[in-house]
Formats: structure tokens, sequence, C-alpha cells
């Protein structure tokens, strides 16, 4: 005899972490790099991700219903030098989940394009102290749906479904051997998000369709190296979120936006640029664990990606050719 009760409990135990991590896993808006004025750089990204334990409030649990859930991102974007310490950053992420398990036909994965994301990320400082560079930058990012996901169909949805602003500030240390130490805090503001049911329980009940996605604080670190005459870029970093509000997956009920959210990530990243042959061109590669969390999944990802950056050359009409 099946037990509903603990399918429901178990299929949809974790899914707002999902959003979270995928959309806070992303180098660019975080890190210390800009682009000079008039240069581009094409990127595309596929991130891999799993898990087959999930953390119900602070209880570490297994997922015995779908056995191991697995997220696949293909991550298009472009980063744009606007002004020599302006950059935009705009991406579009597609997304699709699925189940080892494909349980009795009740539950499939979904797919589609996720939020559209644009960043604007600013060098407010950058002066030599010492025997290496300091920097000190700042980034103001909005992300908005643009496709008709379900964001309560959890863990198998896309993202939370709301609009978020991120206000982010980045300070970075690099000698002048090419040693780093990175930090960056962000404040994530989100909005409602409309789900297909018109009652939910949040500490409360509430007789409406539309869930408040809890606001969130962000953290990162890393230290790493540039090499080969800053060709090779080599990194473990460690990234965190805590909500600042919400409530825990009950138990033998559906999570759901409005939960807690928590986590703490340890990782590896490493980037290469090719200088002579295939100028502009770079790759780069990572790995994320997922080593403590509150209402999500125990996560292991990897990613592997292609660069692309050049830079556009105007021509002068001032000068003219004489017959």
């Amino acid at each position: 005899m099946i037990d509903m009760k603990k399918i429901v409990k178990q299929i949809f135990c974790l899914s707002v972490c999902i959003y979270s991590v995928f959309n806070l896993s992303a180098q660019t808006p975080s890190d210390a790099l800009m682009m000079q004025k008039g240069e581009f750089c094409f990127g595309l990204n596929y991130e891999y991700g799993s898990w087959d334990q999930y953390w119900e409030g602070t209880d570490l649990r297994s997922n015995e219903t779908i056995a191991t859930l697995r997220r696949q991102a293909f991550m298009p974007g472009v980063s744009i030098g606007i002004l020599n310490r302006v950059n935009l950053i705009l991406s579009v992420p597609h997304i699709k989940t699925s189940s080892s398990e494909p349980n009795g036909g009740k539950f499939q994965g979904a797919k589609g394009f996720q939020d559209l994301s644009i960043v604007l990320k600013t060098q407010l400082f950058h002066r030599e102290i010492g025997k290496g560079d300091l920097s000190l930058l700042t980034a103001l990012g909005f992300s908005t749906p643009i496709s008709r996901y379900l964001s309560d169909y959890m863990p198998y949805s896309l993202g939370l479904g709301a609009n978020q602003w991120t206000f982010r500030g980045i300070a970075q240390y690099r000698l002048h051997s090419g040693l780093y130490a990175h930090a960056a805090l962000a404040y994530l503001w989100r909005g409602l998000t409309e789900a297909e049911r018109d009652y939910y329980y949040n500490n409360g009940s509430y007789y409406t369709a539309f869930m408040d996605v809890p606001n969130a604080w962000n953290y990162h670190g890393s230290v790493g190296i540039w090499l080969f005459d800053n060709s090779l870029k080599v990194e473990a970093n460690y990234m965190g979120l805590k909500s600042l509000s919400g409530d825990d997956i009950r138990a033998y009920n559906a999570p759901q936006p409005t939960n807690k959210i928590q986590f703490d990530q340890v990782g590896f990243f490493s980037q290469y640029y090719f200088k002579k042959s295939l100028k502009g061109l770079g790759v780069l590669a990572y790995y994320n664990q997922i080593i403590q969390g509150r209402n999500m999944g125990k996560f292991s990802t990897f990613g592997l990606g292609l660069t692309y950056q050049f830079k556009l050359q105007f021509k002068s009409k001032s000068n003219t050719q004489e017959d």
C-alpha cells in the first residue's frame, strides 16, 4: 500500500533551494574582474547538480521516493564593458529537472527557461597598497521569470517564480605574485510568487495564491592564485545563504516558497585563458558541495563552460585617402 502522505513529503521536500543554489552559483556578478569600455564576453556554461538527501528543517533525511533528483542547466550570458569601470551582465538559464525513479508516472520533471538576470557592476576603488592591489566594487542586479513555470512544483520547479533585486558589495586584495583573497556580501530582496492553490499555511493560515518569498543574505569568500602570466586562475571558495524569515518544512506536508532556506557550500573553481592561437577564448570548470543546510537538498554540482572575449574597434572618419 502506497503511503501518499509520505510521497508528498519526500517528493516536494527541498524545493526552494534549487533556485537559490544555482542562481547564486554564477561567478561573474560577484567577482572582482572588470572589462574595459567596448569589450564583450560571451559565455555558455553547462551545470549538473544532484541530491539524494535533504534537510527537513534541520534534520537530514534520505529521499526514498525519487531516489536521486537531477538538475541540468545551460546558462548563456554576455558581459559588456559600458565604461572602463562599469559592466553590464545579462544571462538567461535553461533548466531541466528529473529524477532517477519514475514514481509510477505520478510526478514528472520540468524544463524551460527560468529567469532573465540583469546586473550592473561598478568598480568604486582600485589602488596599489603595499605589495598588491585593493579593489572595491558594487553590483546591482534584477531577475524576473520569463516563462510560466510552476514555482510550487517542488523539487522539480525551475525557480521561485518571483522578482528579485540583489545589492552586492565586493572586496578583493591581490598580491603582485598572483595570490588573492576575495569577499562579497549581498542582500536579496524578493517579491511574491503565485502558486496553483488558494490556501497555504505559513505560521498561520493564508487564503490566497500569492506567497511572500523570504529575503536573504548571501555571502561569498575565496582564496586563489593567477598563474602562467595571468592565463590560469585557480581558487577554493565558500558560499552561504541565510533567509531572514520563513517557516520550516512540516512533517507530512509539502515545502513551499515561504520556507526558510539556509546553506553552507564549499567549492573549487578554475579558468584558463588562451593568449596565442586561440586568443580571446577561455575554458572553466568548477565543483561545489553543500555541507550544511536547512529546508533544502544536499546538493553536489559540477560545471563546465566556454567564454569568448573581444573588443570592438572603431575607425575614425577624420582620416581620408587622397587620390
